[in-house]
């Protein structure tokens, strides 16, 4: 059938965008919510017919979505986390309720208000950062966990440090472990978390260029809103 077809292609577009920017429940996840919401809203309005009976057996559609905004609340909640006072995730649970909803509607018939919401979520997603980037300059909205390797008395943590508030980024926390053998060098680790609204992907190269650093992992990237 192309309901569960639509359902699939919108929810995936939603996933890619949030795949694209490195966030949890990206492409698969996403596809995966609205296409089986599609399936669960169809079972709910055809899958009884055989066992229905006017006037005896009577089926209430309704109740199988409710359950649907209900299942996915939870997904959503186990996406969202708190730490050290900030709360991160909002914006992919949001995106997996969102998919819920759009998978619905396809499943209901209603494909041109699931593509409409789709198109909503993009003008959401790109149109307002930008907005929100001119009317609060340096505005941070991506945290990042950035762990690095370098050899010790080479200056390479310092010259790392340009290179992230060079980028514009913030460093919000930094550890260091103490100095350990690797080749017969003294090897530091590092774990840095920062914050800032651009493209980590040429932060995390001209980190991996730094004189001295000898690794660099992009450990994890999550929303601020």
């Amino acid at each position: 059938p192309a309901t569960p077809r639509i359902a699939k292609s919108l929810s995936s577009l939603i996933g890619l965008e949030r795949q694209l920017r490195h966030k949890s429940a990206g492409l698969r996840t996403q596809a995966i919510v609205g296409t089986t919401s599609a399936l669960l809203l169809l079972v709910s309005k055809y899958g009884f017919s055989d066992v229905l009976i006017a006037g005896h057996i009577v089926l209430d559609p309704s109740r199988v979505a409710a359950q649907i905004v209900s299942g996915v609340g939870f997904l959503g909640a186990g996406l969202i986390l708190t730490r050290r006072g900030a709360v991160r995730g909002l914006t992919t649970a949001a995106a997996v309720w969102e998919v819920a909803a759009i998978g619905m509607a396809a499943g209901a018939g209603l494909w041109l208000l699931a593509l409409i919401v789709t198109v909503l979520h993009f003008i959401v997603t790109y149109g307002y950062t930008l907005i929100t980037r001119r009317l609060v300059p340096g505005s941070e909205d991506t945290a990042i966990l950035l762990e690095f390797a370098y050899r010790d008395g080479k200056g390479a943590l310092r010259q790392v440090l340009t290179v992230v508030t060079s980028a514009h980024w913030v460093i919000r926390r930094l550890s260091l472990s103490d100095p350990v053998e690797e080749d017969g060098k003294r090897i530091v680790h590092v774990s840095a978390e920062i914050i800032g609204s651009s493209d980590p992907t040429e932060l995390i190269q001209q980190v991996g260029e730094a004189r001295g650093v000898r690794s660099v992992t992009f450990a994890e990237q999550e929303d601020l809103d």
